[in-house]
């Protein structure tokens, strides 16, 4: 029998939900023995469960943010989840959670990191930031999540031009499309490798 690499996605707060479909997509056609056994909401009204639905993935509501982690630490080892996908998920995990996990975690961030990376640089606010600056290339980088904001080990980045944008709208759109290839490339890669050492 065939191992399968089993995969989580957290999200909070409003979350559309383009990322999540993008890898589900991305997985699909490409037939990657990858199980993806939950996502996590914070908020019943997350519009990403009509996404969840459409591809079969149950999605769990965890709205108390005391018991948040606690909760969550129980979901990842009862469905022995080895990669945990942040999707539009914008609470800090703790270092305590970080520890007791043992799997591990990875982000997408809008930018080059560490250029435009840290505390409140997330969303539209880093693209603004990026335009402000008059910056010639932008990019999406994914990288593992630890205790600081955006300063874990990136896995993987690509750069574009976006000297042509004309305003902070228009790089998102043409970095949303990079991240839509890039993050399910990364997932694929990391679940080959998981299995190619855990034959």
């Amino acid at each position: 029998m065939q191992r399968s690499f089993n995969i989580a996605f957290l999200t909070s707060g409003k979350s559309r939900g383009s990322n999540f479909e993008a890898i589900m997509t991305h997985l699909q056609e490409r037939n990657v023995p990858i199980e993806t056994k939950f996502l996590i909401i914070t908020r019943a009204d997350a519009p990403i469960t009509q996404r969840a639905e459409k591809f079969g993935v149950r999605y769990i509501l965890l709205d108390d943010k005391n018991t948040f982690e606690q909760e969550l630490l129980a979901l990842l080892n009862k469905n022995n989840v080895h990669l945990v996908v942040l999707a539009g998920f914008m609470r800090k995990l703790s270092e305590d959670f970080l520890q007791k996990y043992s799997g591990d975690i990875i982000n997408i961030h809008p930018a080059l990191l560490p250029k435009f990376g840290g505390k409140s640089m997330f969303g539209m606010r880093v693209h603004e930031k990026v335009f402000k600056m008059k910056e010639k290339f932008s990019g999406a980088s994914v990288h593992y999540v630890n205790e600081r904001y955006d300063e874990g080990e990136v896995i993987a980045q690509q750069k574009i031009p976006i000297g042509h944008c004309t305003s902070a709208e228009e790089i998102a759109g043409e970095v949303l499309k990079i991240e839509h290839q890039l993050y399910p490339e990364v997932i694929e890669k990391l679940a080959h490798e998981y299995l190619k050492l855990h034959k």
